[in-house]
Order: C-alpha cells, then structure tokens, then sequence
C-alpha cells in the first residue's frame, strides 16, 4: 500500500472518530436536557400544589372590626388565635375592652371579630349582668346590624358563682369574695386600696393588692373588669 492510500484512510478514521465523538456528545445533551426538562416540569407541579396546599388549607380569611387600630379583613394562617388577628390589625385601641372578648379562642374561615369600646359595654357593665347576660343582649342588638361577634365568650368554666363578672371598683366586700380566690381578707384589701388609691384604671392594677400575685391575677383576670 503506497503512502496516499495510507494517507487518506488516516483521514477517513480520524473523520469518523470525530463524527462519533459529536455524536456521542449530541446525544448526551440531549438526554441531559430531557432530564432537566423533566425536573423543571416537576418542581412546578410540586410548587403549584404547595400553593394549593397554602392558599385552601393553611391559611383562610377572617372579618376583624371596632376598636382596633387598621380593622378589616385578613388572610390569617391555621390555628391562629383571636389575639393574632388583633395583632395583625394594628393592636387595640386605647378605649378598647376586651373583657367578654376570648383573645385565645381559635379563628375559622369567614370569622366576624368585633371589638368592643369600653363605651359601647358600659351599659351592660351598669346592669351588673352575667357575661353570658352581657353576651345575648349584645347578640340581640347584632341583629339590627348582623354584625354577631363570633370571638365572643360562650362558656366559662370557674367557680366564680353564677359566671359573673365582678366590678372590681364597685363591688361589695361579699361581691369580690365571690370571686375565686379572693377571701375576706383579699377583699378588705382591695377594698381599702381603692380607699387609699382611688378606683382601679386598668385590671391589672389589682396586682397592687397586697397579697394578689401575678399567678392569681392569671387566674381571675377573665372574671374581673372596672
């Protein structure tokens, strides 16, 4: 075989290996591609039912109104609390009373929470009704408006007699006994510290009392209001 022929059949082989090489990277490309088409595909389908998952499952929609600083509706998410979407609203307003308000009670889709202005239960406060007393005739007048207030107290299990809330700034001695927890003694003393302070601003002035710690404060705080 002379040298031309050697020559040309080099060519020819190195030609083929070359085409066999881009062949070969082609089609390594192309499954790449296919496979990162694929996961792409995938992630979307699973981004999309996350979505899903958040938008109808996990969160959901509740109507807050009154004495709140920004009031409307919010998108709040699963197992939030009354208190949550108070927080989202901007908080409380100053003149706010939460007293027969259940700040812990938890939210359900389309929920109505209205929050009361220590105005607007005065005149309940006035009658000394029983929460539950307070509640029906607040629902009674709901009905002119259809605002009912699902975030109201519905039961209260105490030993407070007869479920009632108790006027701490005036209450009687054998009123404030009824209060569990609070004996003759305790009742004297929160009645002599009005005497000597003035009437309570807030709840948590009875703290104040000589023998009323925080422990029971956190355990009368629903029974009580001024």
């Amino acid at each position: 075989m002379d040298n031309y022929s050697k020559f040309y059949k080099y060519i020819l082989l190195t030609v083929i290996i070359i085409f066999i090489i881009v062949l070969g990277a082609y089609y390594s490309n192309f499954d790449k591609k296919e496979v990162d088409t694929s996961i792409k595909k995938e992630d979307k389908i699973i981004k999309k039912q996350d979505k899903n998952v958040s938008g109808e499952e996990n969160t959901f929609y509740v109507d807050i109104k009154g004495a709140v600083n920004n009031p409307g509706v919010y998108e709040v998410k699963k197992y939030s609390r009354v208190i949550d979407v108070i927080n989202m609203a901007g908080g409380l307003k100053e003149n706010a009373d939460t007293s027969i308000i259940n700040l812990s009670k938890r939210l359900t889709d389309e929920m109505c929470v209205i929050i009361y202005t220590v105005e607007e239960l005065k005149k309940y406060k006035d009658k000394m009704l029983t929460v539950n007393e307070i509640k029906e005739e607040l629902e009674n007048d709901s009905i002119k408006t259809d605002n009912f207030n699902d975030a109201n107290i519905n039961n209260i299990d105490s030993d407070n007699t007869g479920n009632e809330i108790v006027y701490i700034n005036q209450a009687t001695k054998e009123e404030l006994m009824t209060i569990s927890g609070i004996g003759e003694s305790k009742a004297n003393s929160i009645i002599k510290y009005r005497e000597e302070n003035g009437p309570f601003e807030k709840i948590e002035d009875i703290m104040n009392v000589s023998g009323i710690g925080k422990s029971l404060y956190e355990k009368i705080k629903e029974f009580i209001a001024i």
